[in-house]
C-alpha cells in the first residue's frame, strides 16, 4: 500500500494536526479522546455533587464558590429549590452516562480492543470517529440544558413522568428538551460504538486467537455491547414520546391526557438495569487483566467467569421492575422479580469467588493497578450484598427511596467506574501515552480515595435506616431528620475530602503525560497482545500481523524458563482452545 493509501486510512505520522490529533480516525486517539471527555465530565458531575452536599448539610448557608447559582428568592436555602433538583437530575445524568460510559466503555474498549485481538484498526474507522463526535455534541448539548433560560431539567435523573412529561410541572422551557436530545445523541454513539466493537471482534481478530483465547476484557467490553443495543431501543422509543408529549401535547405518559406515568418508568428501567451492567463489566474486565499479572498466577476460572457473565447478562433484562415496587405494580409481578433479583447476585459471586482464587497462593505485588483492583473488589462485595436487600419486597418497601439506596447505588458504579476506572488508567497508561504514572502519587491518591470513599457512603446506610429521605431539599424543615443533621455535615466533610482526594491523580496524570519516566514495550511482564506493540503504539499498531499460540494467562507454568508466555510467542507450554 502506498504511502497516500496510508495516509487516507489515517495510518501515517505524515498527516496534519486536525486529521491526526481532532478527527482522527485512529482507534487510539479516539480513545484517548473519550478518556478526557470522561474525565472532565466526572469533574463537572463531582463538583454538582460538593453543592448538592453542602446544601443538604448547612441549608441556610451560603456554598463558597456559589456566585455563579441564581440569586435566591423566597425560600430557607443558598440554592433556590428548583436549581437544586437540577443539580440532582444533572450529576446522576453526567456520572451515569457521560462518564460511566466513554471512561471504560468508550475510552479503554477504543484503545485496547484492536490491540488485544491483534488487528490494525476498528472495523468502521470513520463510524468510530463518528461516535466520538456525537457523543462530544450530546456532552454539549447536555451541559447548556443546565443554563437554558426558562429553567434545566430537574425532573431527576430518572425523568420520571409526569414531573418530566408535562410543562405544567416542569415549565415550558428547553432546558428538559435539550436533557432528553443530550440522552439521545449519547444512546446513538454507542449504538455505533457497539457495532463497531462487535464487528472488530468477530472479524478481525489474529490467526490462532479464537474467542476462548480472548482477554477477559475485551470478553467483557463486547458483552456489555451486546446488552447496551438490545436494551436501549424501548428508551429510545420512550424519549421520543416523551418529546412528543412535551412539545405538541400528546398524552403516553400523562394521565389526565389517557396515558400512564408509570409506562416512563417501565421502559426507563428495562434498558436502565441492564445499563448497570453495561458500566460494570468493562470495570470488572480491567480488574481481571490486573490480578494475574501482579499475582502472577493464571486467572481462576477463565470459562466459568465467562458464561456467568452471559447469564448475568440474559438476567439483567428481567429485574427492572424492582425498581418499582413500591410504584404500584401489581402485587402478582412482585415475586418473580424480586427472584431474579436475588438469582443475578449469582453469577457475580462467582466471578468474585474466581478473583479470590486467583489472588490466593500467588506471588502478589501491590503497585498502584494492583492497589485499585483490589479496592475495587472489596468495595464491589458491599455494593452486591446491599443489593440483595432492595432486591426483597417487604425490605426494599421500607428502605426504597431513602439514602440506604444512594449508598448502595454509589457502592454498585463507583467501584467499577472510578476505582476499576483508575486501576485501568495506571495499568494502561505506559501503553496510552509511553510513560509511566509516578507510584508515590498513585499510591496516596488510592489511599485517600478509598478511606474518604467509605467514609462518605457507609454513614448513609444508617442515615437510610434511620428513614432519612434522598433528594431532599433542607432536612430542617423535617422534625424526625433534625437528629440526623450532624450525621449529614460529617458526611459533606468526608465527600469534600473526597474531591480534594483527586488532586494527587491530576497532577499525577498531567505531569506523567510529559515529565513521567518512559516506559517500555512491556513493563508489566504482561502476555496479552496490546504488550506486544511497541510503545508509543504506531498507527497500524503492529509491523506484522501477530499470531497466537495460547491463551492470555499463561503465567508461571511448570518447566517454563520465565513466570510469564506472551500470547505472540510460540516457546514454552501451550493450551488448546
Amino acid at each position: 500500500m502506498s504511502k497516500e493509501e496510508h495516509a487516507g486510512n489515517g495510518h501515517t505520522e505524515d498527516l496534519g494536526f486536525w486529521r491526526k490529533y481532532i478527527f482522527s480516525i485512529d482507534h487510539k486517539t479516539i480513545g484517548k479522546q473519550y478518556l478526557f471527555l470522561s474525565l472532565f465530565m466526572a469533574l463537572v458531575g463531582g463538583l454538582m455533587a460538593y453543592y448538592m452536599r453542602w446544601q443538604i448539610a448547612w441549608p441556610e448557608t451560603a456554598v463558597p464558590g456559589a456566585g455563579w447559582i441564581p440569586e435566591p428568592t423566597a425560600y430557607d436555602g443558598i440554592i433556590p429549590p428548583e436549581f437544586y433538583n437540577a443539580l440532582v437530575t444533572m450529576h446522576g445524568t453526567i456520572m451515569v452516562f457521560f462518564v460511566g460510559m466513554p471512561f471504560l466503555l468508550g475510552a479503554f474498549g477504543n484503545f485496547l480492543i484492536p490491540l488485544m485481538i491483534g488487528a490494525d484498526d476498528m472495523a468502521f474507522p470513520r463510524l468510530n470517529m463518528m461516535s466520538f463526535w456525537t457523543i462530544f455534541l450530546g456532552s454539549l448539548v447536555m451541559i447548556a440544558s443546565f443554563f437554558f433560560e426558562g429553567g434545566s431539567a430537574s425532573a431527576g435523573w430518572t425523568g420520571y413522568a409526569p414531573l418530566s412529561a408535562d410543562p405544567i410541572h416542569t415549565g415550558a422551557n428547553w432546558g428538559m428538551n435539550l436533557w432528553i436530545l443530550g440522552l439521545a445523541l449519547e444512546f446513538t454513539s454507542f449504538l455505533m460504538g457497539g457495532v463497531n466493537f462487535l464487528t472488530t471482534t468477530v472479524t478481525m481478530r489474529a490467526p490462532g486467537l479464537s474467542m476462548f483465547r480472548l482477554p477477559l476484557m475485551v470478553w467483557m467490553q463486547i458483552t456489555a455491547a451486546v446488552i447496551f443495543m438490545l436494551s436501549v431501543g424501548p428508551l429510545i422509543a420512550g424519549a421520543i414520546l416523551l418529546l412528543l408529549d412535551r412539545t405538541i401535547g400528546t398524552g403516553f405518559f400523562i394521565a389526565e391526557r389517557g396515558g400512564d406515568p408509570l409506562l416512563w418508568q417501565h421502559l426507563f428501567w428495562f434498558f436502565g438495569h441492564p445499563e448497570v451492567y453495561v458500566v460494570l463489566l468493562p470495570g470488572l474486565g480491567a480488574i481481571m487483566e490486573i490480578l494475574p499479572v501482579f499475582s502472577r498466577k493464571p486467572i481462576f476460572g477463565y470459562r466459568t467467569i465467562i458464561w456467568s457473565t452471559i447469564v448475568a447478562g440474559v438476567l439483567s433484562f428481567i429485574v427492572w421492575a424492582h425498581h418499582m415496587f413500591v410504584s404500584g405494580m401489581d402485587p402478582r409481578l412482585v415475586m418473580p422479580f424480586s427472584i431474579t433479583t436475588i438469582l443475578i447476585s449469582v453469577p457475580f459471586a462467582i466471578v468474585i469467588f474466581a478473583f479470590m482464587a486467583t489472588l490466593w497462593g500467588g506471588s502478589l505485588t501491590f503497585p498502584t493497578p494492583m492497589l485499585f483492583a483490589i479496592g475495587t473488589i472489596l468495595t464491589f462485595i458491599i455494593g452486591g450484598v446491599t443489593g440483595i436487600f432492595n432486591g426483597s419486597a417487604p425490605v426494599d418497601i421500607y428502605i426504597h427511596d431513602t439514602y440506604f439506596v444512594v449508598s448502595h447505588f454509589h457502592y454498585t458504579l463507583f467501584p467499577d467506574v472510578f476505582l476499576g476506572g483508575f486501576a485501568a488508567l495506571y495499568f494502561w497508561f505506559p501503553k496510552m501515552f509511553g510513560r509511566m504514572m509516578n507510584e508515590t502519587l498513585g499510591k496516596i491518591h488510592f489511599w485517600w480515595t478509598m478511606i474518604a470513599f467509605n467514609v462518605v457512603f457507609i454513614p448513609m446506610f444508617v442515615l437510610g435506616l434511620g428513614g432519612h429521605m434522598r433528594r431532599i431539599y433542607n432536612p430542617l424543615q423535617y422534625d424526625f431528620l433534625k437528629p440526623m443533621q450532624e450525621m449529614n455535615q460529617f458526611i459533606t466533610w468526608a465527600a469534600i475530602c473526597l474531591l480534594i482526594g483527586q488532586i494527587p491523580f491530576i497532577i499525577n496524570f498531567f505531569w506523567s503525560l510529559f515529565k513521567g519516566k518512559k516506559a517500555g514495550d512491556n513493563p508489566w511482564n504482561a502476555n496479552t497482545l496490546e504488550w506486544a506493540a511497541p510503545t508509543p503504539v504506531p498507527h497500524g499498531n503492529f509491523a506484522t500481523v501477530p499470531s497466537v499460540y495460547h491463551g492470555p494467562y499463561e503465567y508461571s507454568l511448570p518447566g517454563s524458563e520465565t513466570d510469564w508466555q506472551p500470547q505472540h510467542l510460540q516457546s514454552g507450554p501451550t493450551t488448546s482452545a
